[in-house]
Order: C-alpha cells, then structure tokens, then sequence
C-alpha cells in the first residue's frame, strides 16, 4: 500500500552504537555459558540479535502502550481470560480454548501429559496483538450454546469444532505496531505474513575477551549461626566475561510505510519509539547478579537511500585497549575511522545524514555533527529520511 505514501529521502536509518558491559553474561547458550564468535583471529564475546531483539521489543511495547503476544499457549490464555475475566466455568473455558486452536488454520495439538503438557497447543507459534485474545473470546461467547453440550475429545478435528475457522484467521491477521516494525511468519493463516522493518546484526565486542569461570556458594544460615559444622548449602560456577560491544541496528522505514499502509505519521511515531528502544535496551540475563546496566557510550545514526552499510569491519583487526588502559575510547576512534573511509570511497553524498551523541567529552570526526542527546539524534535523523526527495538532508 506504499503507492499511497508520499516518497520519502532516505529509506534506511542505522545506529552504530558502542556499548562497554562490565562483568556479566547478557545472552547465555544452551550450557549457560557465553556466547562467543571467532572474527579477526580471535575469540570474542558475542550477544545475540535474538535477545537483544527482544529487549527491544518489550521496552517499545512499554512505550507504545500496545503489546504483542507471541506464544504456542493460545488455548490457555483464551481459557484464562474466558475463567478469569467472564466468569466462565474452567472446564467449559478450557473447551472453548480448544476449540479456536481446531478450529484455525494453524491447528492445535491435543496435550501430552506423558511429556507434563495440560492443555492444548497450536504446532507453530502465533504472533498477534494482545488484544486478539478478547477479540477471540467474544467470538466464543456467540457460540457458548454449542460448546456447552460439546464433549471434549483429544480427536478434535477442524471439521467439527464450532468456531469458524474464517473469522478466527481474520483476528490471527490482526497487527499493531510493534509487529509492524519486526515482522511476523505465519505460512499457517494466508496474508498473515508481514515483513519486518527492523534488521539487528549480533553484537560482538571489539576486542579479545577471555571467559571467566565465578566460583561461588551458599552460606547455609543455621550453620552458620550454630557453628557446629563446616560447609555451605550450595555450590556452583557461572561464565561471565566483559568487554566493549559494537551494536549495529538498521530501520527500513520503506517496509515500515508499507507495514503501516502509507501512514507517514504512524510510521514516525513507530521509528522514533524504535530508535529510542534499540539504544536503551539490554537483555536481562543475570541481572539480578551482575546488574550490568549500562548505556551506549556512544551513537552514531546514518541515513542512506541505496544500502545499509555496517561499520562492523572497523573492528576485524580487534582493538587495543589504550595507553591508560580501557577499549571504549580505541574503539570509538576505530569506528569514526573507519567510518570516514567508507564516506570517501563511496562518495559524500550516499549518506543523507551523519550525527553521533557521546558521553565523550572528546570531539570525535567522522561520524558527522555532534549533537547533545539521543532524543535529538533520532529526531534529526527521522527529519532527515522523511523528508521529501528533493528537500534532501546533508
């Protein structure tokens, strides 16, 4: 539905963001340990688009007012809404659950207690704004007739259950913003794909790191307050490590126009939420531990209209840390560096806009005027693509 937007300067916003992270573990495998990458020869540590993604997400719903529901647990939370807000009888509540996963086109799984489930699930997982499940549980109350006399069956096909499957799709199609921005798979429900806007590449740091293991235990309190044996209650190890992060971020406001059905406005509201959430967010992992809650150090956000271009081989050849110690100051000098080099050899004119924000004191060239906070940078850069073609930003 672009075709009713107005054409816009720069299709591409990207934020290059250098971040230092003390000891912690942000985004642990599937061993608890950290997540690393080989690049330059060396090992360093690595932070998963996936889970920063997800930090971002949940700041953004938080500052749109507007949530999304992602989860194979559709049954269950209809259920919960339908016992808990309506009033309805559990066991009635729980069929009606089942009888919407059924009854849609992605299909539901009957429990397997053998493996601790309790309750219906769907194969794949939906993504749908958190209001769908009221709009599905006021389908379900046109059809409590029915579903009172049904029997439950762990056989339920689509065929018989009494929802339609058609009306159940159209709420499944269902978007807010937040899935306008990062996209949705649903193969499942026809026109139920939307492509994302938002493209995160994993965060790796700078430098080498080393992983470090975080022996520790449990003073058992009786013990220690009788004295009358050695020992703790607990012990256990941890992997940790620290470093500076090169972060890189890119926001396609031409899929976000289309996402949004040409709405500039809406778009803008998005974007700038966005932005906001992509340079003030941090996983969780081990926050109760490490509280690692720091903020970028420094950003640098670009406008293109051909490409993005990611600034990440700024740092295959890993930094050094400085004369004084610390990689924070090397690694911003390595990115503004770079940065120019990239400006040169593909001409001034392919970045619309160049601006950085710094806790820096130091005036850093490179990375184009500096500005004095993060709410001005994302703004200038928004004005920037915006803009009408030929009004063009430099």
């Amino acid at each position: 539905m672009t075709s009713a937007s107005a054409p816009i300067a720069g299709r591409f916003i990207e934020a290059h963001i250098i971040q230092a992270v003390p000891y912690a573990n942000l985004n642990r495998d599937d061993t608890n340990s950290v997540k690393t990458v080989q690049f330059g020869g060396v090992n360093r540590t690595r932070v998963s688009s996936q889970s920063w993604k997800r930090a971002m997400r949940l700041r953004l719903q938080k500052h749109l007012g507007e949530e999304a529901l992602r989860t194979r647990r559709l049954a269950a939370r209809i259920q919960r809404h339908l016992a808990d807000e309506r009033g309805w009888p559990e066991e009635l509540a729980a069929r009606a659950g089942q009888h919407v996963v059924v009854a849609s086109s992605v299909g539901g799984e009957a429990p397997k207690k053998e493996e601790g489930d309790i309750a219906w699930t769907t194969p794949a997982m939906v993504y749908v704004p958190d209001t769908a499940v009221a709009e599905l549980c006021d389908l379900v109350e046109e059809h409590r007739e029915g579903l009172e006399k049904a029997k439950d069956s762990k056989t339920l096909k689509q065929k018989d259950a009494l929802v339609p499957t058609q009306r159940i799709d159209d709420v499944l199609r269902s978007r807010n913003g937040v899935i306008n921005l990062f996209g949705r798979m649903l193969a499942q429900v026809g026109e139920a794909k939307v492509d994302g806007a938002v493209q995160v590449a994993h965060a790796f740091t700078t430098h080498s790191t080393d992983t470090e293991i975080d022996y520790f235990s449990a003073v058992d309190d009786v013990t220690d307050d009788w004295a009358d044996t050695t020992g703790s209650a607990h012990m256990g190890h941890a992997e940790h490590s620290a470093g500076v992060l090169y972060r890189y971020v890119v926001l396609d406001l031409a899929d976000l126009l289309e996402n949004t059905g040409g709405d500039a406005k809406a778009a803008r509201r998005l974007a700038a939420g966005f932005l906001e959430a992509a340079l003030m967010s941090l996983p969780q992992a081990k926050k109760n531990s490490t509280a690692a809650h720091t903020i970028p150090d420094l950003a640098h956000l670009t406008v293109r209209a051909d490409r993005p271009v990611s600034y990440a081989s700024a740092f295959e050849q890993p930094v050094r840390h400085g004369r004084d110690g610390g990689h924070t100051a090397p690694s911003i000098d390595a990115l503004a560096a770079y940065a120019e080099a990239v400006g040169r050899l593909l001409s001034k004119d392919h970045a619309l806009f160049r601006a950085h924000a710094s806790l820096s004191a130091k005036d850093i060239t490179g990375l184009g005027k500096r500005v004095d906070s993060f709410e001005a940078l994302t703004s200038g850069a928004l004005d920037a693509a915006l803009a009408s073609p030929a009004e063009g930003t430099a």
